[in-house]
């Protein structure tokens, strides 16, 4: 196994439980027990939006990490990998780091788009 993409499959993982327990933490601290206000500037919406954009994103790239870094990826391939990783990074905080969700921001932007295609190109390195 290829130690860049068993790391970022890693980085993902944290990612996603560390949302969670972020959540968990902010629901304690605010007393709200299931669900939160659609408010684009609470911290609890973002991450709770943050989280469910991640749980969707990040088993389906550690699963492509997992499989192209065992089969003696190409450096093109990890720097996809890691430029995958990289996007979902600047994307949780292009959600959690601006004041509010209702505008767009640079990081979002450039973590959205990087997400798009660099998930495309890993499916096309899977296949090819």
């Amino acid at each position: 196994m290829n130690p860049i993409a068993l790391a970022c499959a890693t980085l993902l993982g944290l990612l996603l439980f560390g949302l969670g327990l972020s959540i968990s933490m902010m629901r304690f601290r605010t007393g709200t027990i299931i669900g939160c206000e659609p408010d684009p500037t609470s911290t609890l919406y973002k991450l709770v939006r943050e989280h469910a954009n991640t749980a969707e994103y990040a088993p389906f790239f550690a699963l492509l990490f997992l499989y192209l870094g065992a089969h003696s990826p190409s450096s093109a391939t990890l720097g996809l990998i890691v430029a995958a990783t990289a996007c979902r990074l600047i994307l949780v905080i292009g959600l959690i780091a601006w004041p509010t969700m209702s505008k767009p921001n640079p990081f979002r932007f450039l973590g959205a788009v990087g997400t798009y295609v660099t998930g495309i190109a890993l499916c096309v390195r899977l296949i090819a």
